[in-house]
């Protein structure tokens, strides 16, 4: 073991796999046994991750990758770790972020705002036994109601960097599987059997949950940023509880919005201020102009709040804040940095298969998505920490052809020393020689997740 903890050194010190260098600097080892990813026998189940992991990057499917890889694991290795009920996936996602975010606290400023950034998007899936999937689902994306499941998700950001803390899947009536009809029969003690639970308690309380996980979890952020569907009264009233400020939007609905004092809507108080507050004015982009001016209000359950009413030439957006004393202009920059999570699922979609999930199996479901939000922070923080920070986009490409490189690289030197135990002189000089090359292969194995065969 001694000479192949050398060569590993050797071709660590030479040779850099980012991927492999952060997963060893988060201990996923002990990441994996803590969320319950424990095997008896057989393969390690660390690699099988490791290898879910070079896929997403490397652009592959299974069966792809399979036949690229001379060392690849039968497929069912692959679909056994997605379908496991026991994996705790949801554990395996925010411990690693937890350890993401305290190697990233030493470059941080630590005068910068870090916000919590909640919402939910809808991906297609056309299957019609798809479980988790639904009906009549709106789509942003594509402004009309879909076949689909809709995602619940929370992301950090510190203004320079994104990653994925926690999602759920929610479901309405429309459900085109049956919770009691999912394929996978599990032991109503199993992770997999809560995370089934979760998708009947509606998007507010899945929010509410996933906002209490990541606070218990040591997460710090300075503020809460959520669209207007999740900016209720209750749902303030929790995160005052949490000690959590929120900035959302608000909707102008007088049945959720219902204030303490003679004006009681949101129209109202507009209405009543809008003449004898001082209006300041912005513009948004190139294009857009705004007027602007602020109202201390009080509700009975989400208490004082102050809310920014902008007015646009077409419309009225109110913005509340749960902290009183920082600007109208603070609240207004703070809360366009709700467009970080946008662009979180754009990269999501296009370089790590968010969205592409071939599963139907609900298990499998989870499975993938964890697998794409854990590679997209893996990346993320390779990106962070790098002299030279790029796009996501161009980090992608670039880790992708290193991996490549790397593997063709090792795949070549091999082989040359394989021609070169073949002379005999070396032979007779050298016994060794061929345990070395097997060694070689090993280290190989484990630090690209496959072997390089000469």
């Amino acid at each position: 073991m001694q000479i192949e903890s050398q060569i590993t050194n050797i071709i660590n010190d030479k040779l850099k796999n980012p991927i492999y260098q952060t997963l060893q600097l988060l201990n996923m080892k002990t990441i994996l046994s803590k969320s319950n990813f424990t095997k008896k026998e057989g393969i390690e189940v660390h690699m099988v991750v490791l290898h879910f992991v070079y896929m997403l990057v490397m652009n592959k499917k299974i069966s792809t990758f399979m036949n690229q890889s001379n060392d690849s694991f039968g497929k069912d290795v692959y679909y056994r770790l997605l379908a496991n009920s026991s994996y705790n996936w949801r554990s395996l996602l925010s411990l690693s972020s937890v350890k993401i975010l305290s190697l990233l606290h030493k470059i941080q400023d630590s005068k910068a705002i870090k916000v919590f950034i909640l919402d939910d998007t809808v991906e297609d899936k056309v299957g019609k036994n798809v479980e988790g999937s639904c009906d009549s689902l709106y789509s942003n994306k594509e402004k009309r109601k879909v076949r689909g499941i809709n995602v619940v998700s929370l992301n950090y950001s510190d203004g320079f960097s994104n990653f994925m803390l926690d999602f759920a899947i929610a479901m309405n009536k429309y459900a085109r599987v049956a919770i009691e009809n999912f394929s996978n029969k599990v032991d109503h003690r199993t992770n997999a059997h809560k995370r089934r639970l979760e998708t009947i308690k509606g998007k507010s309380q899945i929010a509410i949950d996933m906002v209490k996980r990541a606070v218990n979890s040591g997460i710090y952020a300075d503020y809460l940023l959520v669209d207007s569907w999740y900016s209720k009264p209750v749902f303030i009233e929790e995160m005052n509880a949490l000690g959590l400020r929120v900035i959302s939007r608000m909707a102008n609905n007088n049945k959720i919005w219902n204030f303490i004092g003679k004006e009681k809507t949101l129209e109202a108080i507009y209405n009543k201020f809008k003449g004898i507050k001082n209006l300041k004015s912005d513009t948004y982009g190139k294009k857009i102009k705004f007027t602007y001016f602020c109202a201390i209000v009080e509700h009975k359950t989400a208490g004082k709040l102050k809310i920014v009413f902008i007015k646009t030439k077409e419309k009225l957006i109110p913005i509340v804040s749960t902290d009183l004393d920082i600007s109208d202009e603070e609240i207004i920059e703070i809360y366009k940095r709700r467009w970080d999570i946008e662009q979180g699922y754009k990269e999501l979609r296009e370089h790590f298969g968010f969205g592409k999930e071939e599963n139907r199996i609900y298990e499998a479901l989870i499975a993938r998505i964890t697998l794409s939000f854990f590679t997209y922070n893996i990346v993320s923080y390779i990106n962070r920490i790098s002299n030279e920070p790029k796009t996501i986009g161009g980090l992608f490409k670039d880790l992708e052809c290193e991996l490549h490189t790397l593997a063709i690289a090792m795949q070549v030197f091999i082989s040359i020393l394989d021609e070169i135990a073949k002379i005999e002189d070396v032979v007779n000089r050298n016994e060794d020689l061929m345990s070395i090359i097997t060694v070689l292969q090993n280290v190989t194995q484990k630090m690209l997740g496959f072997r390089c065969e000469s």
